[in-house]
């Protein structure tokens, strides 16, 4: 039986990711107050346990920690500070944003919070729904190393938790993974259009080639779903695009030139612009058969 623990935790955004996340901290014994722009979306987490509040500020008043897990920076500080949480926060309470969102916002955030004596900690996550409820997130996380330590045992159940940093850095971390995610996730559809059109079965290239060099998390999972064709979000296209655009922000704030990764923006804001923006995307591919099946009719 799981040892009740006396840390009450708030958890403004329960949907693909932040439901299961709020599963794995009362599985762990932690008593969590859930607040979803969506009530329906919370709704369901009732049964395992959580307590529903009806407004941001009304699940952070009694709370200890806050996460938030939202769709961007702008949703952040509406719920944060628009809608009251910050503001029903006891001094020494703690916001742990696991939402990606742009590192200057994050760095922003951590100001106006330090302001009121509560800590903050940007630590955006990765491994999506699959490892949101299997509890093997990868967390980085940005601000005081001391506070990460003091909340060890609040992450341990969602994940591995690594300080990369001050304020802003998992932020920064986080797009560059998503950086890695977006470009490998298009080598692996070439890599499928490629061995399709010389004749091999992408199932069996996929499997002839685990345990190589090429082996990634990507090819695993999204590799499989290329294979299935089961494109349902795990991690919605059009947030891997608004990713990318802060990427391709930063770069220029740094003055660094990523020929990679924009190339691969420009085609997932392609992809997006066509209304693909709600699947995986692992239906990147979809992208590039598109591509393809023009070029093929064009030269007919």
């Amino acid at each position: 039986m799981t040892a009740q623990r006396t840390r009450q935790i708030a958890f403004l955004g329960t949907g693909l990711m932040g439901a299961p996340m709020v599963r794995r901290l009362l599985g762990a014994g932690f008593p969590v107050t859930v607040w979803n722009r969506d009530p329906g979306k919370a709704e369901p987490l009732r049964a395992a346990g959580a307590k529903l509040a009806q407004s941001p500020a009304e699940a952070a008043a009694d709370a200890d920690i806050v996460f938030t897990m939202l769709s961007d920076g702008c949703a952040v500080e509406d719920v944060l500070f628009a809608r009251g949480a910050a503001a029903a926060l006891k001094k020494g309470a703690a916001v742990i944003d696991t939402s990606s969102i742009a590192p200057p916002i994050a760095r922003e955030h951590a100001r106006r919070l330090a302001e009121r004596d509560i800590v903050h900690l940007d630590a955006p996550v990765s491994g999506g729904v699959v490892g949101a409820e299997a509890g093997t997130l990868a967390i980085m996380a940005g601000g005081d190393e001391a506070a990460v330590e003091a909340l060890a045992e609040v992450f341990a159940p969602l994940g591995r938790v690594t300080h990369v940093g001050p304020s802003g850095a998992g932020q920064i971390c986080k797009l560059a993974n998503q950086q890695i995610v977006a470009i490998t996730i298009g080598a692996v559809a070439e890599a499928m259009m490629l061995v399709e059109a010389g004749g091999a079965s992408r199932e069996r290239f996929r499997q002839a080639i685990r345990g190589g060099f090429a082996e990634s998390r990507i090819l695993d999972l999204h590799g499989q779903r290329m294979v299935d064709r089961r494109f349902e979000p795990g991690g919605p296209s059009r947030l891997q695009l608004k990713d990318l655009n802060a990427v391709a922000a930063m770069a220029e704030a740094y003055g660094l030139d990523l020929p990679l990764t924009s190339d691969v923006r420009h085609a997932f804001d392609a992809f997006v612009a066509d209304g693909n923006g709600d699947l995986d995307h692992s239906a990147f591919l979809l992208h590039l058969e598109k591509i393809n099946r023009r070029k093929g009719a064009d030269n007919e």
